[in-house]
């Protein structure tokens, strides 16, 4: 998808302006692709502006909060998805259920979320937030969105910042139907 910036130029202007040759390299023997110059510098700065989004956000949660950015995900899914199985927070976050079993042990132990027997299915269980899980979840909330405001308002006003969220819901519904990336475990 294409869209223009803030300046009249197009997402396909931005990269083939590029005058680095690695941001526009050549693809001999594949086949007939489309011109797509940049997706190696495109793929790039999208990795190292979530890691250093993530980091920003744990930052301020572990500061404001005592929690990092994925207790943060897995607190606010727990609230708005009360009941919910270990399995289905791993499908959302895409991780091994494993490591998000883990994650919600940690939750347990700091008395955030509880696990209910699942009256469907004694193989796991339901999830849900206690009352000082909910709370903590509405602190964190306001401190996440805030520094969201502050990390990306600078760089992307609202038309940029809402063609961005589309074109990574977009990217994100195409990488969930083909099952893209999916953990094994």
């Amino acid at each position: 998808m294409e869209y223009t910036l803030p300046d009249d130029r197009t997402s396909a202007d931005l990269l083939a302006d590029s005058p680095d040759p690695a941001r526009r390299p050549e693809l001999p023997g594949l086949p007939d692709l489309p011109d797509l110059p940049g997706l190696p510098a495109l793929f790039a700065d999208l990795i190292r502006c979530e890691t250093r989004l993530y980091n920003a956000l744990g930052d301020r949660l572990r500061e404001r909060h005592g929690i990092v950015t994925s207790q943060y995900e897995f607190l606010h899914h727990l609230r708005e998805h009360p009941g919910c199985r270990v399995a289905d927070l791993a499908a959302e976050f895409a991780i091994g259920v494993g490591a998000t079993s883990k994650g919600v042990d940690r939750l347990e132990k700091q008395g955030w979320a509880v696990r209910h027997p699942n009256p469907d299915d004694r193989r796991s269980s339901l999830l849900t937030l206690t009352p000082e899980g909910e709370r903590l979840t509405a602190q964190a909330e306001r401190t996440y969105t805030e520094a969201l405001t502050e990390l990306l308002t600078p760089a992307l006003d609202a038309p940029a910042l809402t063609a961005l969220a589309r074109t990574l819901a977009a990217l994100r519904t195409t990488l969930e139907h083909h099952r893209t990336g999916t953990p094994a475990g």
